[in-house]
């Protein structure tokens, strides 16, 4: 029978590689069986050889004989191998952080951006990190590379820019998707920089402007049209009382008077000198 493995999700979410015992082989029981009592024989000197301690952020992967030597990984704490037939491997259970090196990227419209982001990812299942991947760490440095090049060759530079958030979203699915089989579980992506060409920069500076200055005349204009509609009012209001009139250019000339010290050529309305003249005769 061959070696057969089964994975499996847990409560606390670990992922288990069960590892059926179909045998070492005749030769591989005699080794085993000799190991045990070498160390046997040797007691007490070879509890020095015989236990080791990971700490509690690491978990130890026991090979023996070549093979996986239980479903779950050792640790945290003391735990006992075989000298000769036992081998194993720390692995740490940290979340790590690493950088994506800046990558030019041709986005949907054909504008050449360059980005760069950050990851951290942490092993959920050790057995799974060690046995099914040469480098994790490594792995997925590159396979975060490829995935933000692709995510991003999608996308226009509008939505690059204004949907930062949800690209890294749509990264971190992608990712934790392709490294879920390796024991990987990526915690948090996220977009640190998006550099644009030098000439993109002043197109867009100077498509801001204009912006802002077809905004200014707009207002401008709406403006005038609301001051043009109130002073029809008021010479509405004032063809309804025509003393009104003289009222304002009273108001008017006091206002000339307090701020400016100067001489004053006021327009006085015939109809009050025709009053005036009536009234002496």
């Amino acid at each position: 029978m061959s070696l057969q493995e089964k994975k499996e999700k847990t409560e606390s979410g670990e992922q288990i590689v069960e590892v059926t015992k179909d045998g070492y082989g005749c030769c591989g029981w005699i080794l085993i069986m000799v190991s045990f009592l070498f160390t046997f024989c040797t007691f007490p000197v070879s509890i020095w050889f015989c236990f080791k301690i990971v700490n509690e952020y690491e978990r130890a992967v026991i090979f023996r004989l070549g093979r996986l030597a239980s479903e779950k990984p050792k640790g945290p704490g003391l735990f006992f191998v075989l000298p000769c037939t036992d081998s194993f491997v720390k692995v740490d259970l940290r979340t790590v952080t690493f950088d994506i090196p800046p990558q030019e990227i041709l986005t949907k419209d054909s504008v050449t951006v360059t980005v760069d982001g950050v990851v951290y990812f942490r092993v959920f299942s050790a057995n799974s990190s060690v046995s099914r991947i040469t480098n994790f760490k490594s792995a997925t440095q590159m396979i975060a590379q490829t995935t933000l090049r692709n995510t991003l060759g999608t996308k226009n530079l509008s939505q690059l820019l204004s949907d930062r958030e949800e690209i890294a979203q749509n990264m971190q699915t992608s990712l934790n998707h392709a490294t879920e089989d390796w024991g990987i579980k990526v915690e948090r992506v996220e977009i640190k920089d998006v550099k644009l060409p030098v000439q993109m920069q002043r197109a867009m500076a100077a498509e801001a402007e204009a912006a802002r200055e077809a905004k200014a005349k707009v207002i401008a204009a709406e403006g005038e049209m609301n001051a043009s509609r109130a002073l029809k009012e008021a010479s509405i209001v004032i063809n309804e009382s025509p003393a009104a009139i003289q009222l304002r250019y009273l108001q008017t000339l006091s206002n000339i008077a307090a701020e400016n010290n100067s001489t004053i050529v006021f327009p006085l309305p015939l109809n009050l000198l025709h009053g005036l003249m009536h009234h002496q005769k």
